[in-house]
């Protein structure tokens, strides 16, 4: 079976390999202070075997760049990011460039209620800036079926391949993070037809169930957990810093790659990492997935 091998953690990455205190920016300050540090991550994941370099773009949205006084900065901080996606595609010398599309507001909110015709403005001024160097967007880590609706509006006009993944509840796997039904999504995903849709940024343990409901959707699916011990009230607060969270220590290489081998046993064809899953992770998952005969593309 042909399998798509996404990078891991990017912005946590980024953060860890800085060696800075986290902000409320995350991993968009770094970019502005050190950018290279963003392309030797992406090298680092190709040469651990990942045929994608997710951009950092993830957390480039105005409206957290406005809180901190940076809005001018959008622009450059989008090109930054492009770039250096670029350039270890390049140096690697094969591969295709994802644009990360976080939530507005702030990851984990459901209960941040961002207008549809407002979310889909400013989804759409994000892939206008980045598509000439896209290969497809991954909107990530939707915890609502507003939230990725609104997404998918803004993504409307691309002709580039547009992935969806959500976040599921950490106890739940067949429930996105505000509660309702992954199957909620069936009419979502019949109208809008994104490429992939995939489960994101959410425990292991709980993406098998989920994984049951979004094959039936009949697109090709996916997923790529986090390593959180859990999504903290802590987090869930007004600008957090990403220092609420705690790294899991039980889900190393080998644990990690067995949770993704047993998605890709279920027929999933999208598979890599998110938050707190490295270059390491991603080489021992590369590893078995041709041991067991498949072919990455």
């Amino acid at each position: 079976m042909q399998i798509t091998l996404l990078d891991g953690s990017i912005g946590q990455g980024i953060v860890k390999r800085s060696g800075d205190r986290p902000t409320p920016l995350w991993s968009t300050s770094v970019m502005m202070d050190q950018p290279d540090l963003v392309g030797a991550v992406h090298s680092d994941y190709f040469a651990a075997g990942a045929t994608i370099a997710t951009a950092n773009t993830y957390a480039v949205h105005r409206d957290r760049l406005v809180r901190a006084g940076l809005e001018d900065r959008f622009e450059a901080l989008l090109d930054i990011a492009m770039a250096q996606a670029k350039a270890a595609r390049d140096a690697h010398g094969s591969g295709r460039i994802a644009v990360a599309l976080g939530p507005l507001g702030a990851s984990y909110r459901p209960d941040l209620k961002i207008p549809l015709q407002e979310a889909k403005r400013l989804f759409a001024e994000l892939v206008h800036l980045t598509k000439d160097k896209a290969d497809l967007f991954l909107i990530e880590t939707a915890s609502s079926v507003a939230q990725a609706r609104g997404a998918l509006m803004g993504c409307l006009e691309t002709d580039r391949p547009v992935w969806l993944a959500v976040s599921v509840k950490d106890d739940d796997g067949s429930r996105l993070r505000s509660g309702e039904a992954l199957q909620d999504l069936a009419p979502l995903i019949a109208e809008f037809q994104p490429a992939a849709v995939l489960i994101n940024c959410s425990r292991p343990e709980v993406i098998g169930a989920g994984l049951e409901i979004i094959k039936s959707f009949g697109l090709p699916f996916g997923a790529y957990a986090n390593g959180f011990t859990g999504i903290t009230d802590g987090f869930l607060q007004e600008a957090p810093t990403v220092d609420a969270l705690e790294q899991r220590r039980d889900l190393g290489p080998v644990e990690y790659a067995e949770f993704v081998m047993g998605w890709v046993a279920m027929g999933a064809t999208i598979v890599g990492g998110c938050c707190e899953v490295g270059p390491a992770h991603i080489a021992e998952v590369a590893r078995q997935l041709r041991e067991a005969g498949h072919e990455i593309i």
